[in-house]
């Protein structure tokens, strides 16, 4: 993993932190707690026990939900947000005023959303279809 992808995951990973995001290590689902720029610590249930894993950035990777795998309502909630209008021509054209950023950034992590495109750099999983429920 080259340091840029590694500075990439680590801001996403942080970001994340508050909203029980779950990642992959080995084929095991663990729930994310804390991140430092040389480990993440995530945990675990083992033989009936919860256990803190510390891991390399490099030898996890985060369930994400691709865009495209947004609910109708979440499009709506979307398109709301980035204040979705029409041009002249029929067009839809979605803006967000700077003071709505913020919250538009939080919705998306709030609902595990790769708008970064992590999957794509092979950087996160496609999180199955029921990991993340939706509100």
């Amino acid at each position: 993993m080259k340091q840029e992808e590694k500075q990439l995951l680590l801001k996403d990973l942080c970001a994340r932190l508050p909203y029980g995001m779950k990642c992959d290590r080995l084929g095991q689902a663990k729930m994310l707690l804390y991140v430092s720029p040389y480990k993440v610590y995530c945990l675990e249930f083992d033989n009936s026990e919860y256990m803190l894993g510390e891991y390399k950035i490099e030898d996890i990777k985060p369930y994400l939900r691709p865009m495209s795998s947004m609910t109708k309502e979440e499009k709506y909630t979307y398109r709301h947000m980035l204040g979705a209008t029409l041009n002249s021509e029929g067009e839809s054209i979605m803006f967000v005023y700077v003071e709505d950023f913020p919250a538009v950034i939080d919705w998306l992590l709030a609902h595990y959303f790769d708008f970064r495109g992590l999957i794509e750099k092979g950087l996160a999983l496609k999180a199955p279809k029921d990991m993340y429920k939706t509100e």
